[in-house]
């Protein structure tokens, strides 16, 4: 297998080649004995020669990488200012121009590439969200304005003689020195900063910078051995531009970290202020710790308004905008923190939240999650932590006390939370009674997955709903299918769409004559792979996730279109579709259901609207309203499973009732428990006093029928008759019967 070549596509091999022959013949020339202008001018001519092929080589690399343009470009700028002043150095040098002459084209060169390098430095520091920005140029102006003024005040207070040199000589000498110093630190910590430390052309820059700043205070010095370390300090530099980049992870760093070195500029400045001010003065260092000192404020105030954005920002992204809660994102990473300590996680979900919303408007929803939020935050404890989901559901992370078994915990925490909603809610000036399906679970020591354990809590939580308990506590047995149960759920949602619910017929016959009067239309759903769904597969899902809405609508459009084709046969047949509890906090159900009514020509008195007590009690005044909006249409309400609800006796007075349908536990029970019989014959006599039909349901067999035609019941439905039956069928079981009833009574 070939290895791959660590040269980047396309990489002229020619120059790089030129500048390791110039740099091994600058060597050779300064191992070699002997001096003279000769040798001084070969040594200059070659140091010319490598520095164009240089930068011809940082300006190529430039053109090839479009994301680090500007490093390449600086670099190439600051190569050829570096190798400027060592040959204007040189060049004085031979003229014999005398040391401090010769130091200044030297100072001037570094003090001009310095901008350039560190502020390329500053742009391969990859890690631009939380440490490189423009400001870093101003902290390394002040780092090196610092080292001036500590390298000034030493001198002074140390009586060196350089300090009595001219300020012209002295100052451009140390502010060199100082710009070479604060490079070549930055050079060697920015790599890891910014995760770079393992691409090797960081180090090859490093070692051919640093090459080029002591070759060139070396050369204005007139040290014959700075043109060779200059040519070697260039031949890594070509190799750092023609070296294959290699990749490197980005790496987080806290942004708290990039405020020591203003830290440290900022004490050393204000050290040589103190230092200056008791001791013997010096106007220079001042100067330069003044002005380091401002620059380093600057790059600290910079460093906290950078660092408040941050944390304003991290809190953002961890916390519900509408509540003030942990979001879902706060919420995994808690249960992540926790890892192996046994932790309660319990969901929450507002039952009929929806109708809320559209009943008293979203910023009253609103408001009632507000004030939700405010009600349960006295439950937490040391550690918890409570969050907001999203919509109406919410979550609490709860750590186990020790000594406390975890089950025990979230039993503690169900009774809680449910005891937390039993009072009602002030919205918008109305009071608002709410309740809540929580799920929950836990785990007593084995680290779990944050998403995996949500999805548990999920689980137990539309099981508390669907069952109608409130509280339900994860079993692997009983919930550990919740993907396949949500992915149920969109199913039948594009199945609505797509028509794929039937309808089949149950019918509901006259006690005394035996005729078929009316039929209860009761939904089926013709999966398209599993076959025909009994409504107890996915009615209680469609009420739980919001498509009670769609789906009773299409169930009243298919009921209202059969009971006109019988009633334009002359079969005339009542037809009994159920409602659920959200159908009934629907205050546009009654304008839908005039339309359908007028479209199909159908007498309202051919729809019967069936209800159950317990529906009834969420919103006990919006129901009322729409139950009323219903019977004003003219369509006959009944009250379905009588007797198995909390209602009170009074909503048969305040309800524009018709009819009251048996519910099949008291009619199994008729024979044989007495108790029973006085039930269902006390309700009989109660209905017909009040002028309500009564229709029996789930009646099996002969004797049943005869006990309840004696207890003046008025219409029996259930098996003994027939099963729920599509259309067709039924119209051909109802042929049958009518024959056997007509020729029973002849």
């Amino acid at each position: 297998m070939p290895v791959p070549s660590r040269l980047l596509p396309g990489a002229p091999r020619g120059p790089v080649c030129v500048v390791a022959v110039l740099a091994g013949a600058q060597v050779a020339l300064a191992l070699a004995p002997g001096s003279g202008p000769t040798r001084d001018l070969l040594a200059l001519a070659l140091a010319v020669a490598v520095q164009l092929a240089v930068v011809s080589l940082l300006r190529w690399r430039a053109r090839r990488a479009p994301g680090e343009r500007s490093l390449w470009h600086r670099l190439a700028t600051a190569m050829g200012l570096l190798g400027g002043g060592a040959v204007a150095a040189a060049l004085l040098v031979a003229a014999q121009a005398g040391a401090p002459l010769t130091v200044v084209p030297v100072s001037v060169a570094h003090l001009a590439a310095f901008p350039l390098l560190y502020g390329g430095m500053v742009l391969w520091n990859r890690d631009s969200a939380n440490v490189a920005d423009p400001s870093d140029t101003v902290l390394g102006v002040a780092a090196a304005l610092a080292v001036v003024a500590v390298t000034d005040t030493a001198l002074v207070h140390l009586s060196s003689p350089f300090a009595s040199s001219p300020w012209w000589q002295l100052q451009p000498v140390i502010m060199q020195t100082a710009a070479g110093l604060v490079l070549v630190g930055t050079a060697a910590t920015v790599p890891f900063i910014s995760g770079m430390h393992r691409d090797p052309r960081a180090w090859l820059l490093l070692t051919g910078v640093t090459a080029h700043l002591v070759a060139g205070t070396a050369i204005a010095t007139g040290a014959s051995w700075g043109w060779a370390v200059t040519a070697v300090g260039a031949l890594f530099v070509c190799a750092a531009a023609v070296v294959r980049p290699v990749g490197v992870p980005r790496t987080k760093t806290d942004p708290a970290a990039t405020t020591i070195g203003a830290f440290v500029v900022l004490l050393a400045s204000i050290t040589v202020l103190v230092t200056v001010s008791v001791g013997t003065p010096s106007p220079v260092a001042a100067w330069f710790a003044g002005v380091a000192a401002a620059a380093a404020s600057v790059r600290l105030l910079l460093n906290v308004r950078d660092l408040a954005q941050l944390t304003e920002s991290r809190r953002q992204a961890l916390t519900d905008e509408l509540t003030g809660l942990a979001n879902r994102r706060a919420v995994l990473r808690r249960i992540e923190e926790l890892g192996a300590e046994p932790l309660v996680l319990g969901v929450l979900d507002l039952d009929a939240f929806k109708e809320v919303n559209d009943g008293l408007g979203h910023a009253a929803g609103d408001e009632l999650l507000r004030l939700l939020a405010q009600r349960l935050q006295p439950l937490l404890g040391a550690g918890d932590v409570l969050g907001r989901l999203g919509g109406d559901e919410f979550a609490l992370v709860a750590r186990v006390r020790a000594g406390t078994r975890p089950a025990d915990h979230a039993a503690h925490l169900g009774l809680a939370l449910q005891d937390r909603l039993a009072a009602p809610f002030e919205v918008s000036g109305l009071t608002v009674h709410v309740t809540g399906s929580l799920g929950l679970t836990w785990h007593a020591g084995a680290p779990a997955a944050p998403a995996g354990l949500l999805r548990q809590a999920d689980a137990a939580m539309y099981d508390a709903k669907r069952s109608g308990r409130r509280v339900e506590h994860y079993d692997v047995d009983r919930h550990g299918d919740s993907s396949g149960r949500l992915a149920l759920v969109e199913e039948l949602r594009a199945g609505v769409q797509r028509g794929e619910l039937v309808l089949h017929h149950q019918p509901q016959v006259d006690v005394v004559t035996g005729r078929t009067v009316g039929v209860e239309a009761l939904v089926r759903w013709a999966h398209p792979t599993r076959g025909l769904l009994q409504p107890a597969d996915f009615l209680p899902l469609a009420e739980v996730h919001g498509l009670m809405g769609p789906l009773t609508d299409e169930v009243l459009t298919q009921a209202v279109a059969q009971a006109a084709a019988w009633h334009r046969s002359g079969q005339g047949l009542r037809v009994s579709v159920n409602l659920s509890a959200s159908n009934l906090l629907d205050t546009g159900l009654p304008q839908r259901v005039a339309g359908l009514l007028a479209a199909h020509d159908l007498p309202p008195s051919a729809l019967v609207l069936e209800v159950t007590e317990t529906v009834l009690l969420s919103d006990p005044d919006r129901s009322l309203a729409v139950v009323a909006a219903l019977a004003a249409l003219g369509t006959t309400v009944s009250i379905d499973d009588f007797g198995t609800g909390y209602a009170s006796l009074t909503y048969l007075h305040q309800l524009p009732v018709g009819e009251l349908k048996l519910d099949r536990s008291f009619t199994a029970d008729l024979l044989t428990d007495g108790r029973a019989g006085a039930i269902v014959a006390s309700t009989i006599r109660l209905a017909h006093q009040l002028g309500l039909r009564v229709v029996a349901e789930g009646v099996e067999d002969p004797a049943t029928l005869l006990h309840l035609r004696a207890l003046d019941c008025d219409e029996t439905q259930g098996y003994l008759h027939a099963p729920p039956l599509p259309a067709t069928e039924l119209e051909e079981w109802r042929t049958v019967h009518e024959r056997q009833r007509t020729g029973a009574r002849h």
